[in-house]
C-alpha cells in the first residue's frame, strides 16, 4: 500500500519529527509512507469569515495538487466519523482488498480544510471532538496507521 500524508505547514519540533520518523520506519515492511508538507497561509488572529475562506481555499489548492487522482482520500475533520483502531484497520484492509492501494490522509491547517478538499474526500475521519495541534496529529496518525497494519496481521503491539 502507498500512503501519502498531505499536511499543511512545516514541522519544527524535533521530538515530533523523531516520533514520526520512528513510526514511518516501523511501517516500512507494510507500506510506503510519504509525508508531503504544503505551505500554510499567513493568517492573523482577527480574520473575517471571507478571509478565513480565502486562506483555506489557497491551502486547499496546494493540498489537492499533491493528491494522486486515483487515491482514496481520508480527511481528518473534527466532524468526521470516529472509528476504533480496529475499524480503521478494517477500512485499510478493505481498501487494499478492493484495489485501492493508494491512500491519502489529509491534515489541514489551523483553520481547517477548504470546501474543495472536503468534496474530494472519500472519508472524513475524526480522532476526537477535541482540537489537537495539527503537528501533533501527524504523530498520532502515523501511530494509528502502524497499529492498523499490526492489527490486520495479528501481530503483537496492539494492546
Amino acid at each position: 500500500m502507498k500512503i501519502t500524508i498531505v499536511t499543511v505547514g512545516k514541522l519544527k519540533e524535533k521530538y515530533l519529527k523523531q516520533g514520526i520518523q520512528e513510526y514511518v520506519k516501523r511501517l516500512g515492511p507494510y507500506a510506503s509512507v510519504d509525508i508531503v508538507e504544503v505551505a500554510d497561509e499567513k493568517a492573523p488572529e482577527n480574520l473575517s469569515e471571507a478571509d478565513m475562506k480565502e486562506v483555506k481555499k489557497k491551502e486547499g489548492e496546494r493540498i489537492l495538487a499533491k493528491i494522486n487522482p486515483d487515491s482514496y482520500v481520508i480527511t481528518l475533520e473534527i466532524e468526521g466519523q470516529m472509528l476504533t483502531s480496529e475499524k480503521l484497520a478494517k477500512k485499510l484492509d478493505d481498501l487494499a482488498t478492493y484495489g485501492k492501494s493508494k491512500v491519502a490522509f489529509v491534515i489541514g491547517g489551523s483553520l481547517g480544510l477548504s470546501d474543495e478538499v472536503l468534496r474530494r474526500s472519500d472519508l472524513g475521519l475524526s480522532f476526537s471532538k477535541m482540537t489537537f495541534p495539527h503537528q501533533l496529529m501527524r504523530l498520532i496518525l502515523v501511530e494509528q496507521i502502524y497499529r492498523a497494519f499490526k492489527i490486520n496481521r495479528n501481530e503483537p503491539y496492539h494492546k
